[in-house]
């Protein structure tokens, strides 16, 4: 009994992003687009760059949605499914407000996205969960991680386009879900924390080899990270600080389900 107790007393939800995060409140319209483009988009490279990015965030969200969608239709309690829903709905809106601003860049969505189905699909065929508390783990964490890694580059753009990857970023409610969810499974059967800990670990290792093909495969994303607007990019040391970065708040994840990484 007291070893449950322990488990409840650390696995309170505190959402924790990476201290190079902007932490600022979005101002993108409702229609999800800058009111006007920066010039920066003058430069044919960054416009590039930032399609790229986009395309590359939008596909996430829509696989995001995809997963949610089938989650929902497995869940064991009629809350939980409307739960899930809920949030699938949210990452589709936010699929919605990436699309349109790449169109309003001139740029077609599905060839923006076109390059990113391999490596996302890669890491979906390669993490497929085989009970509902790896699915959820892998909705926290693996999600956790791409968007720790969207946040890493975005932080190299101009503000307006910045503040719409943040908004687009933006928790659907999953943390505080899956924490509350996970944590009183572990409640009821402390056995099962140790292989959800084996799962996160893989999950984590899966995310990064993913994000490190991304990094390397995309040159545009490269320059971003080498050079972006208004401040000068990361050398390879600063590039590893990054990734370890990732890792640091996929611990913290870890840590507040009460699970080591």
């Amino acid at each position: 009994m007291q070893s449950n107790r322990r488990h409840a007393s650390r696995c309170r939800y505190a959402p924790r992003m990476s201290d190079d995060a902007p932490e600022t409140a979005s101002t993108v319209p409702a229609d999800g687009a800058p009111a006007a483009l920066n010039p920066a988009y003058d430069d044919p490279a960054y416009r590039t760059a930032v399609v790229d990015l986009l395309g590359g965030l939008a596909y996430s969200e829509l696989s995001a949605f995809e997963r949610l969608t089938e989650d929902a239709g497995s869940a064991p309690t009629l809350e939980d499914k409307v739960a899930l829903a809920a949030m699938a709905a949210g990452e589709f809106t936010h699929f919605e407000d990436l699309v349109r601003h790449l169109r309003r860049l001139g740029a077609d969505p599905f060839a923006a996205m076109e390059p990113f189905h391999a490596p996302v699909d890669a890491f979906h065929a390669h993490t497929a969960p085989s009970t509902w508390w790896e699915s959820l783990i892998k909705a926290y964490v693996g999600d956790g991680l791409a968007a720790d890694f969207y946040r890493e580059i975005a932080a190299y753009l101009d503000t307006s386009t910045r503040e719409l990857i943040i908004a687009t970023l933006e928790d659907t409610g999953r943390s505080e879900f899956v924490v509350d969810r996970v944590c009183r499974a572990i409640e009821d059967d402390p056995r099962i924390a140790g292989r959800l800990a084996l799962w996160g670990r893989r999950l984590m290792g899966e995310a990064l080899s993913q994000a490190q093909r991304v990094a390397a495969e995309r040159d545009a994303l490269t320059a971003l990270l080498v050079g972006g607007v208004d401040r000068p990019g990361m050398d390879l040391a600063a590039i590893g600080r990054m990734f370890a970065r990732l890792s640091e708040t996929h611990t913290a994840r870890m840590s507040t389900l009460g699970l080591q990484a």
